[in-house]
């Protein structure tokens, strides 16, 4: 077994892993942490986005023990008030979702995307947003969410 200490939504937390664990095990098992899911399983849906020192990976893939130092944030981490955060509540007004599971993966896609380029344009979204796949098919919706949540930041 190995220690790792990391951050995770701005907490130190430590988990204790064999070696081939992913970061999606350690968080949903070790951390409760619910919203990072597993879908495929192969890093190409992007239900298990997380990110990691601020940029988003697929934590099915990604081994725990390499997270050793680093910080790692959920969608928890967006609204720990209880309030939502600007993305969120854009996500809400524009009916980003239906089943919602691949939901956390683009909330935090967005927030990485938002941090990175403050104002992208459709095209740019849609480029950022092709690693995360909405088996729904509310990519419109997810669109146009992501574009208002940009201007709620200030973009």
């Amino acid at each position: 077994m190995t220690t790792v200490s990391l951050t995770v939504n701005g907490r130190a937390e430590v988990v204790d892993t064999d070696g081939s664990e992913t970061l999606l095990e350690a968080l949903r098992r070790d951390l409760l942490l619910t919203s990072v899911r597993e879908a495929c399983g192969i890093g190409v849906c992007g239900s298990c986005t997380v990110l990691l020192d601020g940029k988003p990976v697929s934590s099915c893939l990604f081994l725990a023990a390499l997270a050793d130092g680093r910080s790692v944030e959920t969608v928890e981490s967006l609204a720990p008030d209880g309030g939502l955060h600007p993305i969120q509540q854009a996500f809400v007004d524009h009916t980003a979702f239906q089943c919602s599971f691949c939901t956390p993966g683009f909330l935090l896609a967005t927030k990485a995307l938002l941090e990175e380029n403050p104002r992208p344009s459709p095209d740019e979204v849609r480029h950022y947003l092709a690693g995360n796949l909405c088996r729904c098919g509310s990519y419109t919706q997810i669109e146009a969410a992501v574009l208002d949540a940009a201007e709620r930041l200030g973009g």
